[in-house]
């Protein structure tokens, strides 16, 4: 692979899921905001459980749009695909930040805001697994783990971007500056960099590997292959993947809002608190991807992390539930470099997985359905047990738990990180 090509390739994945992780994470930051524009305020913990609830439902779409983009990408080509998935998330983007809330048009933002979300839904659905596929595709072989990585590089980075900006927002404009207009610049300026994107993707080069398989691709459908000849790769990687869902989204989407509503911190100290740890974690991703490709197997490598968070999360939670905000900072760069490993690792162990005929289609279905409907679902699921137990540390029971199941399910997986990609 020429040095340019290689470049090309990862800087286009990388950018591309900035733009898609930026919007959606930046709903995750500011939904104790937008629960009180979209929804009836007359219950506060019901207008947040929708709110939460409508960031899930853009989730539920992450299957339907993976087994579209998929079969996309696997017929027409993966350069294709991630041209039209950045595209169906910039112009949404742009036009949440443009809606009338609740008290201006009533239920009709409400409807509103959700059609949006299921179209960037749809959107994330084909994004990732398809930047991944192409950056894994392009790379030599002992450089797939790093290359991989640079696909969670981007979503970090668009994740770190909205955590950033949601605490710019909400640290330098008042409560009542932000509700009235300050909520909608953030997701503005999504939908302007969204543009950068694009503009990058329409002259991305085909992915030579695919032009090789594309030749000789299989006479069934790639997703029917998927379901059937390497069921039980999907079964591992749906099971890996709906794990891998919660043990991200519980430290790094949800913690800012528990910091805020259970341990009384002020919501723009646990935004910058997120922040910080955001950035650290994006700086151990590629270190993570480099040694899964030079020192330690990638399933082993996560196997480790992964017992290691279940045997510390409860104990975490609770030690920093009490210690104000140095024990927050400790507790959340803490879950950080644990998550960095299968953040930085798992991308290339899922393209690794599969054949090249339905390479594509059985990573996107296996993983949006993990990640999308459970992952999708667990802020609102973490703030409905909290609802139902009165124990504000429940999310740490359900994290340890999860863990343990993605501890063994690794374990199952048949570790290809030094072998060629499957034909």
């Amino acid at each position: 692979m020429q040095t340019s090509k290689g470049r090309t390739a990862l800087l286009a994945g990388f950018i591309g899921n900035v733009v898609e992780w930026y919007d959606f994470a930046l709903y995750g930051y500011m939904a104790g905001i937008l629960s009180g524009l979209f929804f009836p305020r007359e219950d506060n913990a019901a207008a947040l459980i929708a709110t939460y609830g409508v960031f899930a439902a853009g989730f539920l779409m992450r299957p339907l749009g993976s087994a579209v983009f998929g079969w996309l990408g696997d017929t027409i080509g993966r350069s294709q695909t991630m041209l039209i998935s950045v595209i169906m998330m910039a112009l949404p983007t742009f036009l949440l930040g443009c809606l009338p809330t609740y008290d201006s048009v009533g239920v009709w933002a409400t409807v509103l805001l959700v059609l949006l979300r299921l179209v960037q839904g749809l959107s994330v659905g084909g994004e990732f697994s398809s930047s991944v596929t192409y950056m894994v595709e392009t790379a030599d072989r002992d450089r797939r783990g790093f290359a991989g990585s640079w696909a969670n590089m981007g979503s970090m980075a668009g994740m770190l971007l909205g955590s950033g900006v949601a605490a710019l927002v909400t640290t330098v404009l008042s409560a009542s500056a932000v509700s009235d207009w300050g909520w909608r610049l953030p997701f503005l300026f999504g939908g302007l960099i969204g543009g950068t994107s694009i503009a990058m993707r329409l002259r991305l080069p085909q992915s030579e590997h695919f032009r090789k398989h594309h030749n000789n691709r299989c006479k069934t459908s790639p997703l029917l292959q998927a379901f059937t000849t390497n069921r039980h790769e999907m079964i591992q990687a749906i099971l890996f993947a709906s794990a891998y869902g919660v043990i991200f989204y519980i430290p790094i989407v949800y913690m800012p809002e528990w910091l805020h509503s259970q341990a009384g911190m002020p919501r723009d100290l646990a935004l910058q608190i997120n922040t910080a740890a955001t950035a650290f974690l994006l700086l151990l991703i590629p270190v993570a991807g480099w040694a899964s490709d030079r020192l330690i197997r990638r399933t082993h490598f996560i196997a480790g992390a992964m017992l290691i968070l279940a045997l510390m999360a409860i104990p975490l939670f609770f030690w920093f539930a009490g210690t104000g905000f140095w024990g927050a900072v400790i507790t959340q760069f803490i879950f950080s470099a644990l998550i960095a490993v299968p953040l930085g690792t798992a991308p290339a162990m899922f393209v690794e997985l599969f054949p090249a005929c339905d390479r594509l289609s059985g990573y996107s279905v296996a993983y949006n359905l993990g990640l999308g409907v459970i992952g999708g679902a667990t802020p609102m699921f973490a703030t409905w047990l909290i609802q139902v137990t009165g124990f504000p540390p429940v999310p740490a029971v359900w994290l340890t738990l999860v863990t343990l199941i993605a501890f063994g399910v690794i374990l199952w997986i048949q570790d290809r990180s030094r072998e060629p990609l499957r034909e």
